[in-house]
């Protein structure tokens, strides 16, 4: 029942995010109040943080960057002599990082499977929502603050306190997370070796991106989202791309064939009765540039997840190494 709860509180605040709805998008009620209240880490009693978020250990690193700092989740089976992954979970408008990490459950992942785990904060726009500076569609308007040094700064910081695997480092997003995870992987492809979008999309003119190198991608898609077109649409009069555009695009970033062979299904909703979730892919593509389609049948904005759906997200992140 409390997961349930708060999972309903999560839906709540990350469904007043970004609308292809035109100006309905700044209609939303005012939900960053409410998520401080129960999102909010506590920074300096790591005891304190076992006991509401299952943490073993959080370490507070401040960002150069003004008034942005963040918690890095050490699982505690960190060695220093030995590389880890490092996990980035972006959160979506509205929301917080601590807020998404209910939803994705990916913290317990960090603790069991042994990886670095960073859920930063975006900075509020004029609205007072938080949103990260992705695209043009999502979710910043005539505001310059730049979460792709930000976030890069974080890779850095991270990197030089503790012992990082450069070849692991990884993104997870949702909506407008995601958004920022294909941002992320355009600008700084050298460092970013996968993401994973729930939700969100890439730039529908491809020509705004020019990744250095492929990147791994992996989109998850519901066939009914609500706010996030599978299909596609506006946010604001600005387009974003499809979930099978934006696979189709990173398929022609990464020199691969077109995303259409069958690779099996999951079942990520515990509502539907099983294999929902329909998985595409190519098997040509380059060695570190995989892309994936995982689409859920009749999925919402921000679907009932399965309590496999961390380890899946994270199984495939662990298959999908830098291997340049």
């Amino acid at each position: 029942m409390r997961r349930f709860a708060l999972a309903l509180t999560t839906t709540l605040l990350i469904a007043a995010g970004c609308s292809d709805r035109g100006s309905e998008a700044t209609e939303q009620p005012n939900t960053t109040d409410a998520a401080k209240t129960i999102a909010e880490p506590t920074v300096t009693d790591a005891s304190a943080a076992a006991t509401s978020t299952d943490a073993t250990s959080t370490t507070s690193v401040g960002s150069s960057f003004a008034d942005r700092p963040y918690d890095v989740f050490v699982p505690s089976g960190y060695d220093p002599a030995t590389a880890a992954p490092l996990v980035i979970l972006l959160h979506g408008y509205g929301a917080s990082g601590a807020l998404q990490d209910i939803y994705f459950q990916l913290q317990p992942q960090a603790e069991s499977r042994g990886f670095l785990y960073v859920h930063p904060d975006a900075i509020p726009n004029v609205l007072g929502k938080t949103a990260w500076n992705a695209t043009d569609a999502c979710c910043v308007r005539d505001e310059s603050p730049d979460d792709s040094a930000y976030i890069t700064h974080i890779i850095d910081e991270v990197s030089a306190a503790y012992n990082v695997d450069p070849v692991r480092i990884y993104l997870v997003g949702h909506s407008n997370g995601g958004f920022m995870s294909y941002r992320m992987a355009c600008d700084h492809a050298d460092r970013i070796a996968a993401i994973v979008s729930l939700a969100g999309a890439t730039f529908a003119d491809a020509t705004n991106c020019a990744p250095s190198e492929p990147v791994n991608v992996l989109q998850i898609h519901g066939t009914n989202d609500e706010i996030i077109s599978y299909d596609g649409g506006e946010i604001l009069e600005v387009a974003y791309p499809g979930a099978q555009t934006t696979v189709a695009t990173w398929a022609a970033y990464n020199g691969c064939a077109t995303v259409t062979d069958s690779l099996g299904a999951l079942d990520l909703d515990p509502t539907s009765d099983g294999g929902e979730t329909s998985i595409v892919g190519s098997d040509a593509c380059p060695v570190d540039g995989a892309v994936e389609l995982w689409t859920i049948e009749n999925g919402t904005h921000i679907p009932p997840l399965a309590p496999n759906f961390g380890a899946e997200v994270i199984d495939w992140l662990y298959a999908h190494p830098n291997a340049s």
